[in-house]
């Protein structure tokens, strides 16, 4: 959904996107996401930039994140839930790609799905690289007795396997990017729970049953402090990582 709030700013400011995304310090297309999709939450530093530079309160631009702010208790981290990964909308992957100034880690068992539904993923990933952005992933052994379990499971015409080889013939052309797969003993636990971080924001998905990974729920966490629900997955995708066993091309 539109965010009609930073237009009609932007509109009654006479600051166009380019304009505003300089005195941000953000790319054009980055605000143009802004723009596009209302649930699109920038750091409090470019929404303090932005609210600066067209004369507004932030909370008339981003009024999510006031209630964001005001949360309590257990939920602090949640800042959004979607039944089906698939109903993620596809600007949440890319903006948050876009926008990760120190980190990108993807733990899914495949991956697969971000070469396919991000626009130019590969060319965003290598242009990262080249920013200094660590850029990791962690995907399922194709090899792997897990692998051939979950596609009798799935039973789909794309096996599991075949979809982390798409991903490795992908990651084959990127320089500087780091590749483990996780180790057998802890297959299971990588199969059932896709962790995809960026910087303090990540994406969550637990695998239900017999669902292929767009057909299971996700939750968007942001990081607010020490101990919450975002570290509990970042803990869980670091120790998977730690005893990975490391892919090269």
């Amino acid at each position: 959904m539109l965010n009609v709030g930073l237009r009609t700013a932007m509109e009654a400011a006479g600051v166009p996107p380019r304009r505003l995304a300089a005195h941000i310090g953000v790319t054009g297309k980055t605000v143009e996401r802004w723009l596009a999709d209302e649930d699109l939450v920038p750091h409090a530093r470019n929404r303090h930039d932005a609210a600066e530079a067209l004369g507004v309160n932030e909370e008339m631009l981003w009024p999510k994140a006031v209630k964001e702010r005001i949360k309590t208790g257990g939920d602090v981290e949640i800042a959004r839930t979607y039944p089906y990964r698939s109903a993620c909308p596809g600007s949440v992957w890319s903006g948050l790609t876009e926008g990760a100034a120190r980190e990108i880690f993807l733990a899914g068992y495949t991956n697969y799905f971000f070469f396919t539904s991000i626009p130019a993923f590969t060319q965003t990933l290598a242009r990262k690289i080249q920013d200094g952005v660590s850029v990791r992933f962690l995907l399922g052994d194709p090899e792997g007795e897990v692998t051939r379990q979950r596609e009798v499971i799935e039973d789909t015409a794309l096996s599991v396997s075949t979809r982390i080889r798409i991903t490795l013939e992908h990651l084959a052309r990127l320089d500087g990017v780091e590749v483990r797969y996780s180790a057998p003993e802890d297959a299971v636990n990588h199969v059932s729970l896709s962790v995809f971080r960026f910087d303090d924001d990540a994406l969550v998905t637990p695998h239900l049953a017999r669902l292929v990974g767009h057909d299971s729920p996700l939750l968007h966490l942001r990081r607010h402090g020490d101990g919450g629900m975002f570290d509990r997955f970042r803990d869980h995708a670091e120790e998977l990582w730690g005893r990975g066993r490391t892919w090269s091309p």
